[in-house]
């Protein structure tokens, strides 16, 4: 049986996996996309302008919230999803840190 191991990491580690894990799908990134052009949108909005079922927005709607990038409120029959500037702004500002690292460590790689 095996045991996952990223506990033994940094919680910063942590955070970056798990968001590039919620954005590693096209159809999150399309989602995120349509998102930003509104202040909010109904999941039939996003459903219609998607190639695929609403079960499969659902999902992918499911992935994006539970890694905080978007939040959604259910009014009856109605899903309303908005993003989480917020988190994106974390997002964000991790992985540029997280970038200029690598680029100022890489000047010192023998490759």
């Amino acid at each position: 049986m095996a045991y996952s191991k990223k506990e033994k990491f940094g919680t910063k580690e942590q955070s970056l996996a798990a968001f590039a894990k919620a954005l590693a799908h096209p159809a999150r990134i399309a989602i995120l996309s349509q998102l930003c052009k509104k202040e909010g949108c109904q999941c039939g909005e996003i459903v219609d302008n998607l190639p695929l079922s609403q079960s499969t927005v659902s999902q992918h709607l499911k992935e994006l919230k539970s890694a905080g990038l978007i939040s959604g409120e259910v009014d009856g029959p109605r899903s309303c999803y908005c993003i989480n500037w917020a988190v994106i702004e974390k997002c964000y500002h991790d992985f540029n840190t997280l970038f200029s690292t690598l680029k100022t460590e890489q000047q010192k790689c023998c490759c």
